[in-house]
């Protein structure tokens, strides 16, 4: 679409939309957080530095089971801040010895339960990243921990605070695009055709590898020794692999599912049903000596609720050059035109009516990595001191995980499921309630609700 064609809100008016509803709130001077970072892989760093960048944290301790992410974070931490920040192998005993006042939780998906029921018991608030859980009752109990507690619990799900995004949802809740009755979520993106098995090797001397896989099931290592950052399970390839992570639909679909439950003011579907697969990177290979991923290179799952249908969609092949928009999202149909709320690319609302102009507004993401922690960071301190929810509190980003497990749920039984999002439990459906929770690798013990 030409570019003259679309009609661009002027900087004052967007700017109105994102102070008017909800408002984003800057910290203000006061108490300084002892704080402590628990995973200090890359997005963990990010998060990290945001927070000493509010002026308000002082580093007390980093916590990783890889010596040589110790090692990475503590001299990115060190251009920073003076502070001299312990460093542990053990999340439980830096908490017992630290006693921090904030925990950052940014490990991988398996280890988000534990060590989060562990710091609010311990006294700690926390900033856990998305998504909550590897199961759903994993969440139940790490909700009702933080309440148990009274800890605020903040998630990172930040497109709750981006302007764009907060101006976007005023703009669908105040019916500009007419009533909505379907909403489609998606990211697409290219891939490079069948998925050749690695080796698997000795874990480094560096990695404490039985207690990476900690209560999950301990698969061999796996990665390019030459290139750790590249392919295997560790560091980066983990979301891949089903024993510590929900592929795709577990890690962008929260953010996706997350901002339609928030816009359209929705709970918990009553109907899932999701398919897809590995046509295209193959079946997954798992023996001693090679494995591959197994997470589906493609999803497509319907949600239903009483009036409204939404989708999620993924596709790690032919990427989505046949779209104008960019290739994550959601689509908001409504009866008066359809709404793309985006990322890098803000939002476009493009009407039916003959002769009218498209409306866009372009987004304010902070860099070096196009999000907006800054601003989560800052209503989670002012959470903390005023007494109040956070705006991704965890219970709220609890039911928006639990639609994208439900959704691997339906992918693993063959078949849709019918949802109790009161009592969150599948009705009438024995075999599916099992996976609702699964056995800890000992001596890890599976947290009750």
């Amino acid at each position: 679409m030409p570019m003259d064609r679309r009609t661009f809100l002027t900087s004052s008016m967007a700017a109105g939309l994102a102070l008017k509803f909800p408002a984003v709130v800057t910290a203000q001077a006061g108490k300084t957080y002892r704080t402590a970072l628990i995973g200090c892989g890359w997005w963990g760093t990010n998060i990290l530095r945001e927070a000493m960048a509010s002026g308000r944290c002082k580093l007390a301790a980093l916590v990783d089971v890889d010596q040589r992410q110790l090692a990475k974070c503590a001299a990115e931490a060190a251009k920073w801040t003076s502070d001299q920040p312990k460093q542990y192998e053990d999340y439980r005993e830096m908490l017992e010895k630290e006693k921090p006042d904030i925990a950052i939780v940014a490990t991988p998906d398996h280890w988000h339960a534990l060590p989060t029921i562990a710091a609010v018991k311990a006294g700690a608030h926390v900033y856990v990243e998305k998504p909550i859980s590897h199961t759903i009752m994993e969440g139940r109990a790490m909700v009702n921990a933080a309440r148990a507690a009274n800890r605020v619990v903040q998630v990172g799900t930040h497109r709750r605070v981006s302007p764009h995004n907060v101006s976007g949802r005023k703009f669908l809740q105040e019916g500009k695009a007419g009533k909505i009755g379907m909403v489609r979520c998606f990211v697409l993106s290219g891939g490079d055709g069948p998925e050749e098995p690695r080796k698997n090797y000795e874990p480094p001397k560096e990695l404490n590898w039985d207690l990476w896989c900690g209560p999950a099931p301990m698969r061999p290592y796996n990665g390019d020794p030459a290139n750790p950052g590249r392919g295997g399970i560790h560091p980066r390839a983990w979301r891949s692999y089903l024993d510590y992570a929900n592929g795709t639909l577990g890690d962008w679909g929260v953010h996706w599912l997350d901002q339609v439950r928030w816009i359209m003011d929705r709970k918990s579907p009553h109907t899932v049903f999701s398919a897809g697969g590995r046509p295209i990177k193959g079946k997954p290979v798992l023996t001693k000596e090679f494995q591959t991923t197994d997470a589906p290179d493609h999803q497509v799952a319907t949600y239903e609720f009483d009036d409204l249908t939404v989708t999620w969609e993924h596709r790690q092949f032919s990427g989505n050059p046949a779209e104008k928009t960019e290739s994550v999202g959601c689509f908001f149909y409504g009866t008066k035109g359809t709404f793309h709320m985006g990322w890098q690319r803000g939002w476009t609302f493009y009407p039916i009516g003959r002769g009218e102009q498209e409306i866009h507004e372009e987004p304010k993401l902070n860099q070096p990595d196009d999000q907006n922690i800054k601003e989560l960071w800052a209503d989670f301190l002012n959470a903390i001191e005023t007494g109040r929810r956070p705006i991704s509190d965890i219970e709220e980003v609890h039911y928006s995980t639990a639609m994208s497990l439900l959704g691997m749920l339906s992918l693993k039984l063959g078949r849709s499921v019918n949802w109790d999002g009161n009592r969150e439990v599948c009705i009438a459906d024995a075999q599916a309630n099992q996976w609702l929770r699964r056995e800890y690798r000992k001596p890890w013990v599976y947290p009750e609700a």
